[in-house]
């Protein structure tokens, strides 16, 4: 027997479940209530004069002309044109005295060869550089760091163009501008080393004033005692030098005279 259309929403209550079953287990109700945010009154950022666009299409649509809500800092200058005629281009003028030029050996070409790398003399040994002035030493210390750093571009350019050769040759130009610095740092510190020796003499030194207020050196009177001859001979027991008689045949102004 069917139910009359009165009595079906009566119905439909009753079969409905109650709100008792959705409510969530104890458990899960802390992860439902929303975060409390602690507000200050005062804040260190600066005052944001437009609003957040939270609109990941903002500015997409064209139809409807949307777009941003701030300007932007961007000019209406038309951007530059390349040329792609080579008559018509502007040649770059160069000073032939730039100081990048150093950075290579040569203006042609940006790298040597392998032959030319190889090409190089033997490292200055410390013997050498020991009988050099300190400007002598710093000049040729300025000239292999400048010659390193040739080495380290021509690298930087063959490691860039994939060229796959002159590895090696530079590496070995490369270790013996390096033996050279090497050696100049020991002369160096050899004759630092020397310097404090010296200084530590003449601190004991009554001739020698390190103050600055004075002349540096103050030499004391020094008398020589006179010794005639006849008695150094006497107590050396070396009779004193004659005079060897000249051949007659040969004339005193030709003694002398160099052999050709």
């Amino acid at each position: 027997m069917s139910t009359s259309i009165a009595m079906r929403p009566v119905a439909r209550r009753l079969l409905k479940p109650t709100r008792a079953q959705h409510i969530p287990p104890a458990f899960l109700l802390p992860s439902l209530l929303a975060p409390i945010q602690q507000k200050s009154s005062f804040s260190s950022t600066t005052f944001n004069l437009y609003p957040r666009d939270n609109n990941r299409e903002r500015g997409v649509s064209t139809a409807r002309r949307t777009g941003l809500r701030q300007p932007l800092s961007v000019s209406k200058t038309p951007l530059p044109k390349p040329v792609l005629d080579p008559s018509k281009r502007s040649r770059v003028e160069v000073d032939e005295d730039h100081g990048l030029w150093d950075f290579f050996h040569s203006k042609e070409k940006p790298m040597n060869t392998p032959e030319e790398d190889f090409e190089h003399g033997r490292p200055w040994c410390v013997e050498e550089l020991r009988g050099k002035s300190w400007e002598d030493l710093h000049a040729l210390w300025w000239i292999c760091c400048k010659e390193r750093n040739r080495i380290a571009t021509e690298a930087f350019e063959r490691k860039r163009l994939e060229a796959g050769y002159g590895d090696s040759e530079s590496e070995r130009r490369d270790i013996t501008v390096r033996r050279t610095q090497r050696a100049i740092k020991q002369v160096l510190t050899e004759r630092y080393y020397s310097w404090q020796d010296a200084e530590a003499i003449a601190k004991n030194d009554p001739e020698v004033d390190l103050s600055g207020e004075g002349p540096p050196y103050n030499p004391t009177d020094f008398v020589e005692k006179y010794v005639p001859e006849e008695e150094v001979s006497l107590e050396s027991g070396v009779k004193p030098e004659q005079d060897i008689p000249l051949d007659p045949e040969v004339k005193p102004e030709q003694k002398y005279s160099p052999t050709l």
